[in-house]
């Protein structure tokens, strides 16, 4: 059995879910996200509490009722608190420029990198080297972010690169002197 699946889900106050179908709709005071539930689970909305389960056992619906607890999990912390993911740039002259809807990214390359901001996404710029990615959707937030981070992953050597806020670097030691 799924224990991750077997988990009950509190809505917190302000949000709401509703089932229409095999689709579930969660809101909040930050905006809505909707999910296709798979044929195999079924999805029960009781006093405030989500649930899942399965129609039939079997390893498939086992693994999508985890799947499913966790996502239906991560859209109402995202429509109650958001999310948000921190970038730092390490390295001489590596920054980033975020103008409106594009962040404009010195990684040592020859030129800029521009990158356009999803909808539903917004960026802050801290300082020349950090930026900060929230919004409502966890998986569009973590995909810009390692798409931003893939300009420049981090280099074992010197440390350079584009990491995570938090993210440690093992570094190596390099040529030894003769």
């Amino acid at each position: 059995m799924s224990r991750i699946g077997e988990r009950k889900l509190t809505l917190p106050t302000g949000v709401t879910a509703t089932l229409e179908g095999n689709k579930l709709s969660v809101k909040g005071a930050k905006g809505e996200l909707a999910l296709v539930v798979s044929d195999l689970i079924d999805v029960v909305i009781e006093d405030n509490v989500v649930s899942t389960k399965q129609k039939r056992a079997s390893k498939r619906a086992n693994v999508m009722q985890g799947t499913t607890n966790s996502l239906i999990n991560n859209m109402i912390k995202g429509v109650s608190t958001g999310f948000e993911v921190g970038l730092e740039a390490v390295g001489v002259g590596y920054r980033f420029n975020v103008q409106g809807n594009k962040v404009s990214i010195n990684a040592g390359y020859s030129h800029p990198v521009v990158i356009d901001v999803p909808t539903g996404l917004s960026v802050t710029q801290e300082s020349n080297t950090e930026i900060t990615i929230h919004g409502i959707d966890k998986e569009k937030v973590s995909e810009f972010a390692a798409n931003i981070r893939k300009v420049r992953e981090p280099e074992p050597y010197k440390g350079k690169g584009i990491r995570y806020k938090g993210e440690y670097v093992r570094r190596k030691e390099g040529k030894k002197a003769a």
